[in-house]
């Protein structure tokens, strides 16, 4: 019996997108599964651009709630897959631990099939798929630039570019002793194998970077770094910076600014992947 009722405008002034349960096989034949959002309008025939969004964390998961980022992107006709690859939480330790000093592995791995799966389904343009994330999720955006150029284009969000600074600017940079199992000065291997920054000078995808200057898990420099350095190499970047707002800018910033930042992220895949 229904309760409550709390959004019929939702139902009566605005359009959804349908939302689907979706799985795909990685390279090495582990099952992910994950989301499909198609636009309010959606017809089969069509031919549409696609994005693929990944989460924050790692250990953190997407699950069965109402996202309004997806639904945004897929109003303004995009087909949205989000999925929890390797590395994320919900699935057990061992599905958790299995990227543990050795961050790009099987989550890029995971990441790259959910690439497959999108391109391979008839109604998007394999040509037109762009990709996003934010925190974790924008560190692995930043990692897939720097090793792939299938993406159109990239949006990356308040993220992680090198893990060595992390460590110090970080509200949670000392957590990263356990994850790579020293510090920077006693492992520095891990830390630079694993930083996207050190797989810039291959980047070829225009990518837009979204920071918030007072972030304090994923600090400012952090964008700072990427946005100069990609600047340098004569890479397609574009930096927005939002002041005042925190790490969580997208759930919990100011109304305005929250607004502003999805049209940022519009704008940028509309330039590069609409024609």
């Amino acid at each position: 019996k229904q309760l409550t009722d709390m959004n019929p405008f939702l139902r009566t002034e605005v359009k959804l997108g349908r939302t689907r349960d979706v799985s795909f096989r990685s390279a090495d034949g582990t099952e992910v599964f994950g989301w499909l959002v198609t636009p309010p309008d959606f017809k089969p025939s069509r031919n549409y651009p696609a994005i693929l969004e990944i989460h924050g964390g790692p250990r953190a998961q997407y699950a069965y709630t109402f996202f309004h980022e997806m639904q945004y992107l897929a109003a303004n006709g995009y087909v949205v897959l989000y999925t929890n690859p390797r590395g994320g939480g919900g699935q057990g330790e061992t599905w958790s631990g299995s990227i543990i000093g050795d961050w790009g592995s099987f989550d890029y791995q995971d990441c790259m099939a959910a690439a497959d799966y999108l391109e391979s389904r008839k109604f998007v343009n394999a040509k037109r798929v762009g990709v996003t994330g934010g925190s974790y999720g924008g560190y692995m955006t930043n990692w897939i630039i720097g090793h792939t150029d299938r993406f159109k284009a990239a949006v990356t969000q308040r993220s992680v570019v090198d893990l060595r600074s992390f460590v110090g600017s970080s509200d949670m940079g000392f957590d990263l002793k356990d994850e790579f199992e020293g510090w920077p000065w006693t492992n520095p291997q891990a830390y630079e194998r694993c930083s996207p920054i050190t797989y810039y000078k291959k980047v070829k995808t225009p990518v837009l970077i979204i920071h918030s200057e007072q972030d304090l898990r994923c600090g400012i420099e952090q964008a700072e770094q990427m946005f100069a350095m990609l600047k340098i190499l004569g890479k397609t970047v574009e930096l927005v910076r939002f002041p005042e707002e925190p790490h969580g800018l997208s759930r919990h910033g100011r109304p305005d600014r929250r607004k502003a930042r999805l049209e940022f992220i519009l704008k940028w895949f509309n330039k590069y992947m609409k024609r």
